[in-house]
């Protein structure tokens, strides 16, 4: 919701708010904050509140090592898990160098630069996420294990789903958080659970993805486990998947439609452009060694290719009509950073478009059973991480989408989340 600094201000004095954090992400995705007291609030809008960008991994160096955090107005939100008593608001900033500028390794400056640059075309796009998270029991001293929480498999019920209260207390505090989450299950593997939000522009949806990570560990925490979004926590069961569903608008209209209905030349070009260069944004989409261990198996796609409906393609086009028709990508998993994730999706499909790339015909046959024959025919995705990031290296889209130290960076690899 749009606020202006001034009722923000009256807000904080009338609600007891107590404290301010300011929040942003380091370039692999993984959140930061700064507290502050609510009477610095007004300075923090004006002047912004500095900190050591040298300690952040990606970000700059010790000899030039200034940033600032300036909250963003529109993000302000409070922490329901914080006491009501002195309230805690948090807020998504803007992250710019000491002279104003933008700071080039901002995800979410990236994301508005790939956003404007579509609606200089004169489209506007929506995405929404489908998150996928295992929940395990905590050890004695509290460390993560990986024992599952419970032994349920695909949309079963309590008492099977020993999840279904813990999902249903982190969509309660989403929505109090002003975040609107439309469904919630449980998943195929032991302990794995999924909740899906309603499509929204991509910086919103890129910050209701990074505050569902984090409501997630915290009510995960507070029921005495751990949460995991790592791709492929567990060797033999189900992999977790971030499956990204966008849609193109021009006009206020939605450019995708159902089967059957005929897409647009646009919506079909947008598509065509994520497909061609899927391959070289891989290792932004699954940035972990581990990633590469879910893709290709149990129901994780594993070739570049697309279909109406059919789940064992990359991208498949749903049975939905109106406001809900779309394309869903099913490669990229929770490890990556939502941020630039969907800015280089958000160039590859706004290239498509420009260049009027033409659609490729549906591949209609289920790649996971598919005889040798067929597969043959077929691109396979990146086999393997350093594969994908060889790739990304070798891409002059990679190099025009993002700021190479954001590229040296992330194709260094990172730990698991």
């Amino acid at each position: 919701m749009d606020y202006t600094v001034g009722e923000i201000l009256q807000f904080v004095e009338e609600n007891d708010v107590k404290f301010i954090r300011l929040a942003f992400c380091d370039v692999f995705g993984r959140p930061k904050n700064i507290a502050i007291m609510a009477d610095q609030l007004e300075r923090a809008f004006s002047s912004g509140i500095s900190f050591d960008a040298s300690a952040v991994r990606g970000f700059l160096q010790v000899e030039e090592s200034d940033l600032f955090l300036f909250p963003d107005p529109g993000t302000m939100a409070i922490l329901p898990w914080r006491p009501q008593q002195g309230r805690v608001v948090r807020f998504f900033c803007h992250i710019r160098h000491p002279d104003g500028r933008p700071f080039a390794g901002d995800g979410r400056y990236l994301l508005r630069q790939a956003e404007g640059a579509l609606a200089e075309m004169g489209y506007t796009a929506k995405v929404g996420a489908e998150c996928e998270f295992y929940l395990f029991l905590q050890g004695e001293d509290g460390a993560p294990t990986k024992i599952p929480f419970d032994r349920a498999g695909y949309l079963d019920m309590a008492p099977l789903d020993r999840g279904e209260n813990i999902r249903r207390e982190i969509c309660l505090t989403l929505e109090e958080m002003g975040i609107l989450p439309e469904s919630s299950h449980h998943e195929q593997g032991p302990g794995q659970n999924e909740v899906d939000f309603k499509y929204a522009d991509p910086l919103r949806a890129a910050d209701d993805l990074t505050t569902f990570r984090s409501v997630v560990r915290v009510v995960a925490a507070q029921n005495g486990l751990c949460a995991s979004f790592d791709p492929k926590p567990l060797p033999d069961a189900s992999g977790s998947g971030l499956h990204v569903n966008l849609s193109l608008h021009r006009d206020g209209v939605n450019l995708f439609r159902a089967q059957g209905q005929g897409h647009s030349r646009e919506a079909e070009a947008f598509l065509a452009g994520i497909l061609d260069r899927v391959e070289e944004i891989t290792a932004f989409l699954n940035p972990l060694p581990q990633s590469y261990e879910r893709l290709g198996r149990c129901e994780a796609p594993g070739y570049l290719s697309w279909s109406h409906q059919n789940r064992s393609q990359l991208i498949r086009i749903p049975a939905a009509a109106g406001p809900y028709a779309r394309m869903e990508l099913r490669s990229p998993d929770p490890a990556c950073n939502p941020y630039l994730a969907f800015a280089l999706l958000l160039r590859a499909g706004a290239e498509g478009v420009r260049e009027k790339k033409v659609l490729c015909p549906p591949c209609d046959h289920n790649l996971y059973t598919a005889p040798k024959e067929i597969l043959r025919g077929v691109r396979p995705l990146p086999k393997d991480f350093a594969a994908a990031v060889q790739l990304a290296r070798e891409s002059a889209f990679v190099r025009a989408a993002l700021p190479q130290g954001v590229v040296d960076s992330l194709l260094g690899g990172q730990q698991p989340r």
